[in-house]
């Protein structure tokens, strides 16, 4: 599984995707940086929540060309089977790939939140704004937040690619899973409170929206930057509570890509 583990740390590096995916960011952050000055009074404020929805934006899309690079893209190739041919198990050569991918999206949370920090320290020049931003456990522990929010995302997407047959499909599918994860939440919230006083609508999809938040992880809960952009700390039960759901989601989707892989046939 090791030896699977640091292949996928070298192709991820030497791949086109990363450093597409790493000038993205770099141009994200430079939009951050730029969009403090629509805001006089709060241009670290401005700045931060621009680089934070950047900065989860580049680390899923690098996560899903990952997935589909050394996974989707190997089994549609058949290249797989020059890897399955050393003597280790099916098992482990997923394992490998996924901890590589996992690996892969931490280099490239420190590397983009690093520049965001630098961003945010000099957006608005000198100006000294009344409600400071908070940059130092807060914001890394927002970052930890995006970082698990993209490893949720890359299960699901290796799930797809134990079973696909279609090499884009695990990004296609992926990046749809991303964005009803972190919908779901804003439409729960909006439909517990009435939905606007449109009793109808809540009637009409309450149980639609119940039974869906049993299958699709609210992915809303790893956004906690009102802790420093706002000085607003969350629950830490709430937290935690985060956590446990993506591990949790992340052990199964794992699990059953493991699964499903093992038994697949390749003609």
């Amino acid at each position: 599984m090791f030896q699977f583990f640091l292949s996928s740390i070298r192709l991820g590096l030497r791949g086109r995707s990363f450093y597409a995916a790493f000038l993205l960011g770099v141009v994200l952050m430079i939009g951050a940086y730029l969009s403090g000055y629509f805001s006089p009074r709060q241009p670290k404020t401005v700045a931060l929540d621009v680089g934070f929805s950047g900065l989860r934006f580049s680390v899923v899309m690098l996560g899903l060309l990952w997935v589909q690079e050394m996974v989707g893209s190997e089994i549609n190739r058949k290249t797989v089977w020059f890897s399955l041919a050393y003597p280790v198990s099916r098992h482990a050569y997923l394992a490998g790939r996924f901890l590589g991918v996992v690996a892969l999206i931490g280099l490239a949370c420190i590397v983009i939140s690093l520049l965001l920090w630098l961003v945010v320290f000099s957006a608005g020049g000198g100006y000294e704004q009344e409600l400071s931003v908070h940059l130092g456990f807060s914001y890394w522990l927002t970052v930890f937040g995006f970082w698990l929010d993209a490893v949720v995302v890359a299960s699901f997407a290796l799930w797809i690619a134990s079973l696909s047959t279609v090499s884009f499909l695990p990004f296609v599918l992926g990046l749809a899973f991303a964005v009803s994860g972190k919908a779901l939440g804003s439409v729960m919230d909006y439909l517990g409170r009435g939905a606007d006083g449109d009793a109808e609508m809540v009637a009409r999809f309450d149980p639609l929206i119940f039974t869906i938040k049993w299958v699709l992880p609210d992915l809303s809960r790893l956004d906690w930057r009102s802790w420093p952009m706002y000085a607003m700390t969350p629950d830490y039960a709430n937290v935690m509570f985060a956590c446990v759901m993506a591990l949790a989601y992340v052990g199964l989707m794992v699990a059953m890509a493991v699964i499903i892989f093992s038994r697949r046939e390749f003609a």
